[in-house]
């Protein structure tokens, strides 16, 4: 495999060189649909219009930084009316995001094939998002609004010295705008298939020099794009609004400045599924024979579930101080967040009453970095800082399960309801330093030293304590690196970094003795080489990358036997890993000023080591670690996973841009052009088929898993993008816009989420199919 992968890899790179058409996008932000804002458009973009990045914590350039990271651009989000971040899914090398219901912004990213899709806030992310300087501490809240966005910076690896221990995957980094001390006022409208309507606006004052305040809304709504046959509605309905204020305050003079952002978030949601039980599924011989069996494209969009709504509230807050001292500056983020959800759902999608549930759930967390930065001497840079975070939340849940009585309220059907409490506390020091050992040669290196607690209680309302857990863990995770700048245009670099991610407790634990076991740390060992170059006066840019990371003790969720109904879903550690590796490309070709070239690539294999639980006889439900030098338990047999794919880790990933500027006697005419690119994926662990081992008296001896079920794997997606806005330009400096757009209009149709459960039902969720619409804007 490891020759093929070389013949392969080396292919794809001489295709990447030899034609621009394969290099992937960085973007300046001079280039954003939004009008500049002062203090963050100055700190993105320099006279010779190099990107400046901060994913090391620094102001770099975007080809200086030795690390794999695409500075996204943000226009193109706006040009393609994007709700949120998950129009960045193929934008960048290697990078997924997928939306799932269950939860309220629940976000399921990828990136280099690391993922962790679940929505229980007990259960930490592995790629990181981090807004304005603050880290979301769990997969629902992830999915943000693509709405006021500065700069977007995606960081490939394990990133872990300077963001954290969960982000062993990558970062996602969201710069919003920072208030421009000066009147101005944007506004925009868009309307578009499914009667679906937005309106944006932001406002800016200030004194042009020691204060401003920047106050914003955002308001988005459809009817969705589901049919429910049953009823005979639409379905998939949401409504969201966005609103806040942040204040810059710059005292004339001074080294100090502060900015304090306050927002909310409410949103209304119907979370609906679509059925895919099939036949050989308990559900399948309950529900009506149309139902199941159904296919993973056309047939999501029609559904058949009972009615169901989601409620979504999440304020959250910001402090960052900055105080300059030349020698050194020092910086203090502070950030606060809440949240309250209610969500029915009927999770079966049939028209029988199976399995309907009501989560209430509440979630807050409290972060706290202090860092410091400068130079030591020439040559010799640092960032030093330390690093609190705290959360806590609470979860009760009403299952209504074989009710068939579809009219009464889960909290009046289930008497004893499960009802979870979490708590973490966590605390870092780090460190990342630059040393230029002999002119052109620098060594990069750092650390951080992580220790997490977490305790975690399950009970039942009426039959009491199932179990709970607390503990702690600790890691130091090392990072060090070398890069080689012979000239302004070029860069080489290698680097060796160690990701970790904490263990835990499993929240849907239903025994005393899975409640209280704790699930242990996972670690990525990536290595990594790379270049960055440009040429023809920087018009063109590219950048290459290519990383083995060795994925030790992966958490993974698996389902097994025990509590009242029969089975649980816990999490576990795989004992084997696995193996990831790939090469990636990206970079940018300005033609011309007015048409610019954008695109990326990446390759990737993957594939389990060693994957081998312990489960049932005759069933593939894995229940505990199964030694291959040990016999497994009495009852239990080896069940061999290795065959299975890695969950969200396609094996190719490109995209293709165009951007063309039309002077015109009015203004301008900008296209937008893109095509992303996503090959097939499997989007849970689960059985397709077993083969089942016995000995010559016919007991079983064990079982090999021969892949994923083929209703979790997405089809070949070729998504296709267009846009053309007309900037017309007013009085005084102000602008007008009008922009028609069109999202997937190849039509693709693939589930974005998808899961079996147990060999009782299935469920997915759908991709958004071609849609159209219009936008009006107005900005001064």
């Amino acid at each position: 495999m490891g020759n093929a992968f070389a013949r392969r890899a080396t292919l794809a790179a001489l295709a990447g060189i030899s034609t621009i058409a394969l290099s992937a996008p960085a973007f300046a932000a001079d280039e954003q649909a939004q009008a500049p804002q002062t203090a963050q458009a100055d700190a993105t973009a320099v006279d010779d219009g190099a990107i400046i990045v901060t994913a090391r914590r620094r102001d770099e350039t975007l080809q200086s930084t030795p690390v794999a990271i695409t500075a996204v651009n943000t226009a193109m989000l706006e040009a393609k009316a994007a709700v949120n971040i998950g129009d960045l899914q193929g934008a960048a090398p290697g990078l997924l995001i997928t939306q799932q219901n269950s939860g309220a912004q629940a976000a399921n990213i990828s990136i280099r094939g690391l993922t962790y899709a679940d929505i229980e806030k007990s259960q930490t992310p592995t790629v990181g998002v981090v807004v304005d300087g603050v880290t979301i501490g769990t997969n629902t809240g992830q999915l943000q609004d693509a709405f006021d966005i500065a700069q977007i910076e995606v960081l490939r690896g394990p990133q872990g010295t300077l963001f954290g221990a969960n982000t062993i995957g990558g970062v996602i980094n969201i710069t919003r705008s920072k208030p421009t001390m000066e009147p101005g006022l944007k506004a925009e409208l868009t309307y578009g298939r499914w009667n679906t309507w937005a309106a944006k606006a932001i406002a800016n004052y200030g004194d042009g020099e020691t204060w401003g305040i920047k106050a914003w809304y955002f308001h988005n709504q459809t009817d969705g794009f589901y049919r429910n046959v049953v009823r005979n509605v639409d379905a998939g309905w949401s409504k969201g609004d966005s609103y806040g204020a942040s204040l810059l305050f710059k005292p004339t003079g001074s080294a100090f400045d502060a900015q304090f952002t306050i927002e909310n978030v409410v949103q209304t949601f119907d979370p609906v599924v679509s059925n895919i039980t099939k036949t050989g599924e308990v559900f399948c011989g309950f529900i009506p024979a149309r139902e199941c069996n159904r296919n993973t494209t056309d047939d999501l969009y029609t559904t058949f579930g009972a009615a169901a709504s989601s409620r979504y509230n999440a304020p959250n807050g910001t402090l960052e101080m900055n105080l300059d001292l030349d020698a050194v500056k020092l910086t203090s983020i502070t950030g606060w967040r809440h949240s309250k959800e209610t969500q029915t759902q009927d999770f079966d999608g049939s028209s029988t009453d199976l399995y309907y549930v009501d989560r209430r759930q509440h979630y807050t967390q409290f972060s706290q970095e202090l860092r410091a930065a400068g130079k030591l001497m020439d040559g010799f840079d640092y960032v030093v800082g330390g690093y609190f975070f705290k959360s806590s939340y609470d979860l009760t849940q009403w299952s209504r399960v074989f009710g068939f009585s579809p009219d009464v309220p889960p909290v009046d059907f289930d008497k004893n309801a499960q009802h979870v409490e979490g708590k973490t506390e966590s605390y870092a020091f780090f460190g990342d330093f630059n040393w230029e050992v002999v002119d052109k040669v620098r060594l990069s290196f750092g650390g951080r030293w992580s220790h997490d607690n977490k305790k975690l209680t399950n009970s039942f309302a009426t039959s009491g304590l199932i179990g709970k857990g607390d503990a702690s863990f600790s890691k130091f995770t090392p990072k060090v690196g070398i890069d080689y700048r012979p000239n302004n245009d070029l860069m080489v670099y290698a680097s060796w970094s160690r990701g970790y991610r904490s263990g835990g407790f499993s929240p849907r634990a239903a025994t005393a003795e899975t409640a209280s076991t704790p699930f242990q740390p996972e670690t990525v060992d990536a290595f990594e080489i790379g270049a960055k170059l440009a040429a023809f006066d920087r018009k063109l840019e590219l950048n290459l990358a290519g990383y083995v990371s060795d994925y030790k003790d992966m958490q993974q969720n698996l389902t097994v036997p025990g509590g009242p109904t029969g089975n649980q879903t816990i999490t576990g550690n795989v004992p084997g890993g696995a193996l990831i590796k790939g090469i990636e490309m990206d970079g940018s070709f300005r033609v011309s000023n007015n048409l610019k070239i954008t695109a990326s690539a990446a390759y990737m294999e993957s594939h389990f080591r060693n994957f081998v639980t312990c489960g049932v006889a005759g069933g593939a439900e894995a229940v505990n670690r199964c030694s291959p030098d040990a016999a497994a338990p009495t009852g239990l047999v080896p069940v061999d996973f290795s065959a299975n794919r890695l969950i969200y880790a396609p094996k190719f990933t490109g995209s293709l841009g165009l951007e063309h500027t039309l002077p015109t006697s009015f203004g301008k005419v900008v296209t937008n052009v893109g095509w992303r690119h996503i090959s097939p994926y499997d989007e849970q662990l689960s059985v397709a088929s077993q083969t089942v081992a016995k000995d010559a008296a016919g007991k079983i001896t064990g079982i090999t898993v021969n892949g994923n079920d083929p209703r979790v794997r997405t089809v070949t997606q070729d998504l296709v993008d267009a846009s053309m806005t007309f900037n017309f330009n007013l009085s005084n400096g102000s602008e007008a816009y009008f922009r028609v757009f069109g999202r997937n209009l190849a039509d693709i149709r693939t589930t974005t989420h998808a899961f079996t459960v147990a060999g009782l039902w299935s469920f997915g969720m759908a991709l958004e199919p071609r849609t159209f619409g219009g936008t009006i804007g107005i900005k001064f």
